[in-house]
Order: C-alpha cells, then sequence, then structure tokens
C-alpha cells in the first residue's frame, strides 16, 4: 500500500454537500425542462463495449477513452458522451418506433485525455437528441432548447455561434481541393489563422470570388446579411444549399424570439468527419471553452445498422457551475439543518417532534447520542446547524440554545 488512498486521480473530484446540492438542482431544472419538452429521459451503462465507439471511422478519438477488459478478453470502455449510446439505443430497442424519436440524459461521461484547460476526466453532462428529422426545424428545436437550457440554470448573458459543415465541403468539391489540403485548410479556418490561410491560398492558385470567400469566412459574423453576402461568392449547389438551410433555420429562431442570441460563423469547423450540417456552440462570459455545443449528425445512426438523421446538444453541468460563480451568481443554498436534541427520557416524544417536523418541510438530525445541554451550548456555537434545539425533562416547549456570548 502506497500514499494514495488518501488523494484522487488526476482529473476527478469529491464534490462536497453545497456544491452537491447546487448542481442537483441545476440537474433538476434541466430534467424537468426536458420532460415539458417532450424528450424522455434515457441512462444508458456507464460502461460500453469499445466497438460502439469504434465503429464506423471512429466516433471518439481511441486516446481519449478509457478502456479495459472484461473476463472473456474483450475490450470495455467509459462511457466518453451521451449521443453514441443514444444512437444505439435508437437503431435497436427503438427501431420499430414511431419517428421523430426525443431522447435526453444526464449522465457522468469520461474522457482520459480532457484533464487540462479546466475540463476533467469526469463530468456531468445534461443533452437531448433528436432523431428521426431533417427538418431546419428540427435543428432550430435543438438550438432554442440549449439556450433554454442555459437561461434555466441561471445563465442570461448568452452568444450562440452557429455554422454549417456543408458549406465548406461544398467549397473544397468546388475548388476541386486534396484531401490533405482540404484537412490543413479546415484547421486553419478554425482557428482563424488568417495569415497562414492567406499563404495557404496563395499557394493553391484561389483568386477572385474563391478567394474573397475564404478569407471572409473566419472572421464574418451576423444573421441574414451573412447568407445575402456570402450567397453572391458561391456558385456550387451544396454551399448553396447550406446557406438556405441557416436562413430556414433562422426564421425559426426569429419566430421563438431567440434570434438575439445567435451569430452565423461558417468559420466553425470542428469535428466535421461527425457531424453533416448545422453546427453550434454556446459561449458566456467566465469561461475560455464553449459552456455547449451540438449539431446535425445524420450519418452517425447508420453505424448501428439504421439510416436516421438526428440532431442534439449536450451541456457540461461543471462548467455551468464554473461559470455561475465566475459570473456572480448566486448557487442553489443547501436547506437549512437543524438539530433536536433532548433529553433521555423524552427520545419517543423527540423522534415524533422530528418526524412531524420533517413532514412540515424542516431537515432535522434527532440526536441519539445522549449529548447533554453543555454539548448542545459547544455545537450551537460551532455553527454546522442552522439552529440547536432541546426537548427537556419537564416541558413539552421545544428550546432553541443559542451560542455562548464571546467574553
Amino acid at each position: 500500500m502506497g500514499q494514495w488512498q488518501f488523494h484522487t486521480p488526476d482529473g476527478v473530484q469529491d464534490i462536497l454537500p453545497d456544491d452537491c446540492y447546487a448542481k442537483r438542482q441545476l440537474e433538476h431544472k434541466l430534467r424537468d425542462l426536458f420532460w415539458q419538452r417532450g424528450y424522455l429521459e434515457l441512462e444508458t451503462p456507464g460502461i460500453e463495449f469499445y466497438d460502439v465507439y469504434a465503429s464506423g471511422s471512429g466516433l471518439a478519438p481511441q486516446e481519449g477513452l478509457f478502456k479495459f477488459f472484461d473476463q472473456q478478453g474483450r475490450i470495455l470502455c467509459l462511457r466518453y458522451d451521451g449521443t453514441v449510446p443514444a444512437a444505439r439505443v435508437a437503431a435497436t430497442l427503438y427501431r420499430d418506433s414511431q419517428l421523430p424519436l426525443r431522447f435526453s440524459y444526464i449522465n457522468s461521461m469520461y474522457r482520459y485525455n480532457e484533464s487540462g484547460g479546466g475540463r476533467q476526466r469526469e463530468f456531468t453532462q445534461a443533452g437531448v437528441e433528436l432523431m428521426g428529422s431533417q427538418s431546419p426545424a428540427a435543428d432550430a428545436e435543438i438550438i432554442a432548447m440549449a439556450i433554454e437550457s442555459a437561461q434555466a440554470i441561471g445563465i442570461k448573458d448568452l452568444q450562440v455561434s452557429i455554422g454549417q459543415v456543408n458549406f465548406f465541403n461544398g467549397l473544397v468539391a468546388e475548388w476541386g481541393l486534396e484531401v490533405e489540403i482540404a484537412e490543413k485548410l479546415l484547421r486553419l479556418i478554425d482557428a482563424k489563422d488568417m495569415v497562414a490561410i492567406e499563404e495557404l491560398a496563395d499557394r493553391i492558385g484561389l483568386a477572385g470570388k474563391a478567394r474573397e470567400v475564404l478569407l471572409q469566412m473566419p472572421s464574418l459574423y451576423g444573421t441574414y446579411e451573412v447568407i445575402d453576402q456570402l450567397e453572391t461568392l458561391v456558385e456550387n449547389s451544396l454551399s448553396r444549399e447550406a446557406l438556405e438551410n441557416l436562413r430556414a433555420v433562422l426564421a425559426h429562431l426569429d419566430a421563438a424570439g431567440l434570434l438575439e442570441f445567435v451569430s452565423l460563423d461558417l468559420g466553425q469547423l470542428q469535428s466535421l468527419n461527425y457531424y453533416s450540417g448545422v453546427i453550434f456552440k454556446g459561449f458566456t462570459y467566465g469561461l475560455g471553452f464553449p459552456l455547449f455545443s451540438g449539431g446535425r449528425y445524420d450519418q452517425l445512426v447508420s453505424n448501428f445498422g439504421r439510416d436516421l438523421s438526428a440532431t442534439g446538444f449536450s451541456i457540461g453541468l461543471n462548467f455551468a457551475l464554473t461559470a455561475l460563480r465566475r459570473q456572480g451568481h448566486s448557487l442553489p443554498a443547501r436547506p437549512a439543518v437543524d438539530f433536536l436534541g433532548y433529553h433521555p427520557s423524552r427520545q419517543a416524544d423527540a423522534l415524533e417532534r422530528a418526524r412531524q417536523m420533517r413532514q412540515n418541510g424542516w431537515s432535522v438530525v434527532c440526536d441519539y447520542d445522549g449529548k447533554g445541554y453543555a454539548e448542545l451550548t459547544q455545537l450551537a456555537e460551532h455553527g454546522e446547524f442552522a439552529s440547536i434545539l432541546y426537548l427537556g425533562p419537564d416541558s413539552d416547549e421545544i428550546e432553541t440554545i443559542e451560542p455562548p456570548i464571546a467574553q
């Protein structure tokens, strides 16, 4: 035995009572919101076969998975996210159910390589998945759900950046870029490295409208005016369809009164092998990374044997707590706990009083250790309980014991 029994591994932490209560209250608010919107809660296993995440082209980075073996030598892994297990459920257990499917989850996730930059290797993630609809209204519903989720837990200062991966895919095809060049360009645009983008544009010989649209992608923000401007610069059908898709999504968000929270960002290009249409990230001040993210992933469910369009988002509860603290919000306060002591002769009466108090909404610890009056006075001085109550031997009135006055 070494010294590690006193510590937790890197990237995980104990969540103490005050924070645990606040986190649970955020979970309750999100669970109620999801249920009110018709999203049925799933609880998938914390342990999956590695094949679940390795199917197709790989749905999660291998180096990010916590992997181990069962007794038969099969590779297992801890749950990496909520989307992939939900896709597995939709393709198998819900294969014959009426579409669209609406699922939600609030679970712990485990990612080996995310301990830096404020990220944890174990964290709680809440999210929803809408499967079986290709409509822009479905994309807008998911974005609206993400915004409403942040608002439900108390985050009002919010900005959502929306992209469309097919806009870039169409340009790649139109310009005839090789895979290696396209992947490099993707990374440069996502990082908004304008100097390197210009150098690469020169190297591949982009000119005219092609060069103009490339240089605008990392820095062009707005709503309908962005679409109007880019429509004059692209000619391929895939990019133009992506712009029309975004126009329709914006119209739905406008009808929902949420347009003030969103801005288009066609230079947002993360995880193109995963997403297949609209993608988005939600930001709030006090965090150096997105509070939530999501998008359309029409090819994912097919890894489990069923062609099913889908879109969804997830929000990190640990990140949300951090944002609320840094923004000066009061976190949900743990209810006060009262301590009821009693004279040994009044045990039955004290237990009945405690039961009645709990029925009336109190949180009560009833003393079973026979603490004397002096010990109760010391307990009041310590301040662990909201109040120290005492049922004496000769009265039915409960006395409140005050801490001793400092000399």
